[in-house]
């Protein structure tokens, strides 16, 4: 209460009224006693003692009196920066950007590996995997499932999921429709999350039994696929709803902001119940597999989960008769949950950024506080004096660290605003290679470390300057009108050593941007095996179930090609299941050969024959589909370098492999086969930095319904891409329009370019060297701006000395080399610091670097270069001020 009180002022001036009415009723008492006027007055505060200091002792005893003198401190701080506008500018530049570049990171770390799951206890919730010694199965038969949820006890519930074959398509009609993400689930997912749905029962907990329906009758929308498909319908459930043409009834709509599996997703998600039919019954090559989440109990760890399941998993994989499936059964794996939503690489990645940041931020704070060192050291006078009038230690002290304090806090301030456009900045390509959306404002995480940065740095900058200030020597002070030259000579090392710091920790940064740098160089200069100019890439988005009756290939492929053909403008168009760089679908087909022969694995794609024309294919042998490849002739398929190496890895003539039959062709006919009729020369399909591996193409003019390879590459994904000369602002609208006059659903397919394409490629090489781009050359300007303030700071304090030299008969240019020799020796002690951490933490980006070994000798000579330059350019303004100080205005000032 005495504190909700506080009114300095007033209880000041009530203080001041009592002690002069205390002394004048004593001194009315002396001047009864006998005594004169003036000496009644003098007796009275002779003995009331130090007015000052009562005063003192009872403001502390009031309680408030630290936060008056808080007060005082502030306002003095603020004078001090409107006295020295080029200092606060510089201390809270420097501090604003290390902290914006930690912000930004943090920011970045905590929206993608600590973004909160929308589950309750999400902490138990873990993924569980089967698999053998050497790797993981990802998916799990329902019967080691079902033996799971029978025998262990220490899981509250085990649910399952697989993500819906082709691409689905939700509507109130088949006409009006919107794709989604569509998952078949087991009945007990939500209970499994722990999360209800917001309007409706949900999903129904029936005992799952093998019916070998292929389709169910419920469906659980979520929020957003309620909201845009359906308008919020509040009756929405029990109304029947179209996905790919199949009705369904909704159950259930989920509350807002839930999602599983929890990703960044712009399609709205919905969940089927899965339906278990013959092939779940037994435990073979052809079972189908689930992914698995469950809910561990309260008290039971990761670790006894683990080994509970394992000891299950022993007596559950000999129910496999199959030896090599036994031993794909072998083994469980539990991770949480939350570990699983992003890769380990990419985990690294962002950690080995935060690093970077933080280095980044140790630098500004060791520029700061080299700023505040030369900034108290130039005060020593003034504290000198202070503590000559009775201010204490940890008064000065107090002093100094608010100084820093509300340069700290207007650093933050500044930082928060510079990280909050870095991040918008950055915003579309971190959204590109990351796997959850980067939040565009500060979260409350975020605002933590941010304040607690700003602590830190006030700390870090201001203590060691405080410190030194509050104990310097008074009396030596006073009397020369400055620091001895043995406090001054101790005060140099310091600074020097805290440049040499900068240098160091600037260089390991510059090493590092240096190699992802030469890193993206030596991709972009990698061949490809294909062209990229001029060509348009339209990812289309097919409803596939509206041509489950027909032909795909001549109801919609072919009059849709002959279409974009016939734009004007356009050289060449094509259709492929996936443009190479692409990442959206991805097709492997294993060939298993017989005769111990070892299985072939290979990316499997279908093609038109006039794709050679548009991104211009290299044929090593043989040849490319053309227009006699049609549905009536034999089945042929094209092989790249990789697949004839691995085929028939006998024979170096690769031409051996022409000819040759792959597999069956048509259903019902195992006689005939598809056979080899080119090789392609290797080309880059998964990324820049990955080598070719083995790939079939089939064409698209050959595959029919009756093919077996048909279902399985027709419908589910195809890229379109156009060869044309002219402006994408003027070829992308006519595309459009062919797409659209072909179905109108294709209307809305993603459009970009295959130079796009490749520049998203470089993925997390790019993204780091971006980043590493900003923080390095900060860093570069902080270390220049340190060594500069230091070199600028030794001149002012070596005047009279110059003036002595130049007295004597020195000329400029040895003093010049003086001050560079100092330099000098500061910037190569630092680079070779710096050349043995970045030695020593170059390992941590190794997994990043393509084409360039992580300790790289010509590129660490290049930052050393950069920074002997740097340091060079720092020094020669202070130098050439020194050279130019006059000998007679140097002596006459002191």
């Amino acid at each position: 209460m005495r504190f909700l009180k506080f009114r300095p002022e007033r209880h000041k001036s009530d203080l001041d009224d009592e002690i002069a009415a205390h002394l004048a009723l004593a001194a009315a008492d002396k001047q009864d006693d006998g005594s004169d006027p003036e000496s009644a007055q003098h007796e009275a505060r002779r003995e009331f003692g130090n007015v000052a200091l009562v005063k003192d002792r009872t403001r502390e005893a009031w309680g408030w009196v630290w936060l008056e003198r808080l007060l005082q401190d502030a306002r003095y701080a603020l004078r001090q920066m409107r006295k020295s506008p080029g200092f606060a500018a510089a201390v809270i530049g420097t501090l604003a950007l290390g902290i914006a570049a930690a912000t930004t990171m943090f920011t970045v770390v905590d929206g993608v590996l600590f973004r909160p799951l929308p589950y309750p206890h999400a902490s138990r919730l873990v993924d569980v995997n089967e698999g053998s010694i050497r790797t993981d199965t990802g998916v799990v038969p329902y019967l080691d499932i079902a033996a799971w949820r029978k025998q262990a006890h220490g899981f509250e519930q085990i649910a399952y999921y697989n993500y819906a074959g082709g691409r689905r398509f939700l509507g109130a009609t088949t006409a009006a429709s919107t794709e989604v993400d569509a998952l078949d689930v087991s009945p007990n997912l939500f209970a499994t999350l722990g999360v209800s749905p917001q309007i409706g029962p949900g999903l129904s907990a029936a005992p799952e039994t093998f019916t070998g329906s292929a389709t169910s009758s419920a469906i659980v929308l979520s929020d957003a696929a309620w909201r845009t498909v359906f308008d919020s319908d509040p009756k929405i459930i029990g109304k029947t709803v179209q996905i790919n043409n199949t009705p369904y009834s909704v159950a259930g709509v989920m509350p807002r902001g839930f999602a599983f599996p929890f990703q960044a997703s712009p399609t709205p998600q919905v969940w089927i119940p899965n339906q278990l039919g013959k092939p779940d019954e037994v435990r073979n090559d052809k079972t189908p597999g689930y992914q698995v989440i469950a809910r561990l109990r309260p008290g039971v760890s990761l670790s006894s989960g683990l080994a509970e399941l394992s000891a299950l998993q022993k007596q559950i994989a000999q129910n496999y008769t199959d030896a090599d499936q036994r031993a794909k059964a072998s083994r469980v794996r539990i991770d949480s949950y939350a570990t699983t939503l992003v890769d380990s690489s990419t985990a690294k990645a962002l950690y080995a950024l935060l690093a970077a940041a933080m280095l980044l931020w140790l630098i500004a704070c060791i520029n700061s506080t080299n700023l505040l060192l030369a900034r108290a050291i130039a005060r020593q006078r003034e504290m000198a004096m202070r503590g000559a009038l009775g201010a204490g230690r940890w008064r000065l002290t107090q002093q100094l660290i608010v100084e820093s304090s509300i340069l700290s806090g207007v650093a933050a301030l500044l930082g928060a605003a510079i990280a909050t456009t870095l991040v918008a900045l950055f915003r579309h390509e971190l959204n590109s290679h990351l796997p959850f959306n980067v939040p565009s404002s500060i979260s409350l995480p975020v605002l933590a470390a941010l304040i607690g940065l700003t602590l830190v740095s006030t700390m870090l900058a201001a203590s060691w300057p405080a410190w030194i200030a509050a104990r310097t020597p008074i009396e030596p002070v006073l009397r020369q009108g400055g620091q001895q030259s043995g406090t001054s000579r101790r005060h140099h090392h310091l600074r020097g050593g805290l440049v040499i710091a900068e240098i160091a920790m600037s260089l390991t940064l510059l090493a590092a941007c240096g190699l992802m740098l030469r890193t993206i160089y030596a991709l972009r200069h990698v061949p490809l095996g294909f062209r990229t100019n001029h060509i348009v890439v339209a990812d289309l988005a097919i409803p596939g179930y509206r041509f489950s009756k027909v032909n795909l290939a001549t109801n919609l492929y072919t009059p849709l090609l002959d279409g974009v053909e016939h734009l004007p403008g356009v050289d060449s168009a094509g259709l492929m299941t996936d443009v190479p760089l692409s990442h959206f679908f991805m097709m492997q087909l294993t060939m298993y050969r017989g005769n111990g022969q070892k299985p072939v694995d290979a990316f499997f794609k279908a093609v038109t024959p006039s794709l050679q024309n548009v991104f211009g294919f290299h044929m090593l042998a043989g040849r490319y589909f053309n227009a006699q490849d049609t549905a009536s002739t034999p089945q042929v398929a094209v092989v790249n370098e990789s697949f004839a190496h691995v085929f028939d890895p006998t024979q170096q003539d690769i031409t051996k492999v022409l000819d040759k039959k792959l597999m069956g062709g048509e259903r019902g006919k195992p006689g005939e086969g598809v056979t080899i009729v080119g090789v392609l020369d290797d080309f880059r399909q998964r990324s820049v930095d990955h080598a070719p591996v083995p790939e079939i193409d089939l064409s698209l003019t050959q595959l029919t319904p009756k093919n077996q390879f048909y279902g399985d590459l027709e419908g589910a994904a195809m890229d379109l891409v156009v060869r044309a000369q002219l402006p994408l602002a003027q070829i992308i609208p006519e595309i459009r329009s062919a797409l659209r006059q072909a179905d109108p659903a294709l209307a809305n397919s993603n459009i970009t370019t295959m130079d796009q394409i490749v520049e998203d490629s470089y993925g997390s090489q790019r993204l780091a060297a971006h980043l590493l781009e900003s923080f390095a050359t900060a860093a570069l300007l902080l270390c220049i701006a340190g060594l500069y303030g230091l070199l600028a700071y030794v001149v002012s304090q070596r005047t009279r000395e110059m003036g002595v030299r130049f007295a004597l008969g020195a000329q400029r240019a040895d003093v010049i080399w003086l001050i560079l020799r100092q330099a000098g020796v500061l910037v190569l002690a630092g680079v070779a610091l710096g050349l043995a951490l970045a030695f020593a933490t170059s390992r941590f980006i190794r997994s990043y670097l393509y084409g360039v070994n992580a300790h790289d000798v010509w590129t660490l000579a290049a930052v050393a270069l950069v920074l002997l330059v740097a340091g060079a350019a720092a020094a020669y303004l202070p130098a050439r001020r020194a050279a130019h100080v006059d000998p007679v205005d140097a002596l006459r000032a002191e």
